[in-house]
């Protein structure tokens, strides 16, 4: 199968979707599938053999330039070239750009009009460099934000397109109105040209067709899948001290410092008497602050010894990072779709402790890896917590039932499967006629998924 998929990157920083997606694609070609991974904005950055093009489409300066400057809506393709280039696109995402609420909204827009937006020359020079590659037999868009390219994608290749939900409603709650309106309108207009949606999970595909309009038929779940190599079983005895460990983004959205709350309470109660707090992941220049009040509070309850930040870890820092723990928790404040973390977590035996929202509840349901508690609450997370430190023979079976069924289910291999029989389907029904009209638009009121969850159990068994 020929398959041309586009790629979000994310700048400087490991991105979740950016992982899936070159994994994703990693596994097809492995398969004898001939994939083309074409990165948009910035070149992506994975940790594993990066299997994505040289060239970026959309490069995130002409993005820029042809929002804000009109000459370069028209400029020559040989400065094109210069602002489109890698070096470029890197040098530039090494650095802190502000953007205002009302510059994202603008943006946003703009891409999502597609042709008729101020960035209708990009498109033009993706579709040129696609004449001289030959027609794929599927086209896969990485988030609905890019669906403005649907309509001259559909026209110029004539095959079936594939666009996969993976958290865009937390950036679209995120834009100021009118912006936020305006595009899930426009998103709502196109969902027409789409064959089939991916989601990355039961519970994002249950949302999505009430925060955006997709028909429930259309999309297709395919759960994630991590590459297990190189992830072994952490040893089974406690560490000395008691290791807590948070690895996400640092961003309050995240819930490091609902972790960090339930850490100063254990403490102070004693019912922890000795442990340490662990955290790694990316920190973007704006939640800097947020990191350093962090780090107060712990001083200042006179724990600043017991937490640490690791930083930005590659792949084989990433899994040492992960075996020294005793437990993973990131008490996300919104209903997260995806949860790779957790994944990863299991696949070195290490339990968990999430939320009881999102897509949190479906993997540890699957893989009877961890416990659940009741979101934003320090108090239930701390329970849950000390469940675990009180019960080492819980911890264990919790650690061994994650490291195996994590294998089970969500394989780089099974999330191959899942997506071939999407392909496969599509191209099945390509030429069948349409027996309804799907919906458009966003339902008035659509709610985004970062409303507070009905809290399940104060703690409950994953499996």
């Amino acid at each position: 199968m020929k398959i041309l998929y586009l790629t979000g990157g994310a700048g400087q920083m490991y991105c979740g979707s950016c992982l899936r997606d070159n994994a994703l694609a990693t596994e097809l070609i492995a398969r004898g599938h001939d994939v083309t991974l074409l990165p948009v904005y910035t070149p992506t950055l994975t940790d594993e053999p990066n299997v994505s093009g040289d060239r970026v489409f959309f490069g995130g300066i002409s993005v820029y330039l042809e929002q804000y400057v009109p000459l370069f809506r028209k400029s020559p393709q040989w400065l094109d070239r210069l602002w489109d280039s890698t070096p470029m696109l890197q040098l530039a995402s090494r650095r802190s750009i502000s953007t205002s609420p009302k510059m994202l909204g603008e943006l946003t827009v703009s891409m999502l009009k597609g042709e008729k937006g101020f960035q209708h020359k990009e498109i033009s020079k993706l579709l040129d460099w696609l004449k001289h590659e030959g027609p794929p037999d599927v086209v896969s868009l990485p988030y609905s934000l890019l669906l403005g390219l649907a309509k001259r994608l559909k026209e110029a290749l004539d095959r079936p397109i594939c666009c996969t939900l993976q958290g865009e409603d937390l950036f679209l709650e995120g834009l100021q109105e009118p912006y936020r309106s305006e595009a899930k309108e426009l998103i709502g207009s196109n969902l027409r040209l789409v064959d089939a949606f991916i989601s990355v999970s039961e519970y994002y595909a249950d949302f999505m067709p009430d925060y955006l309009g997709i028909p429930r038929e259309k999309i297709r779940v395919v759960p994630l899948g991590i590459n297990l190599q190189g992830y072994e079983q952490r040893k089974s005895e406690r560490s000395d001290p008691f290791t807590i460990g948070f690895f996400a983004r640092i961003a309050p959205e995240k819930g490091l410092h609902v972790l960090a709350d339930a850490y100063r309470a254990m403490r102070a109660s004693g019912d922890l008497p000795n442990a340490r707090l662990e955290a790694a992941g990316y920190l973007a220049p704006e939640h800097k602050s947020y990191l350093i009040n962090i780090e107060k509070q712990m001083k200042e309850a006179g724990l600043a010894s017991e937490f640490h930040y690791r930083g930005v870890v590659d792949r084989e820092e990433k899994i040492a990072f992960l075996k020294t723990l005793d437990l993973l928790s990131v008490p996300a404040t919104y209903d997260e779709p995806k949860g790779m973390f957790l994944l990863e977590a299991m696949a070195c035996g290490v339990p968990v402790v999430q939320p009881k929202r999102g897509a949190f509840p479906e993997i540890i349901e699957k893989t009877g890896g961890g416990l659940l508690v009741e979101p934003d609450r320090a108090e239930s997370l701390a329970a849950g917590i000390l469940r675990i430190y009180r019960d080492p023979i819980l911890a264990k079976e919790l650690g061994r039932s994650g490291f195996e069924k994590v294998r089970m289910h969500y394989s780089v291999a099974r999330m191959a499967d899942r997506a071939l029989e999407t392909y496969e389907s599509m191209l099945t029904h390509e030429h069948e006629p349409q027996k309804s009209t799907p919906r458009t638009g966003s339902p008035p009121n659509a709610k985004a998924h970062n409303q507070p969850a009905r809290a399940g159990e104060s703690i409950e068994p994953g499996a």
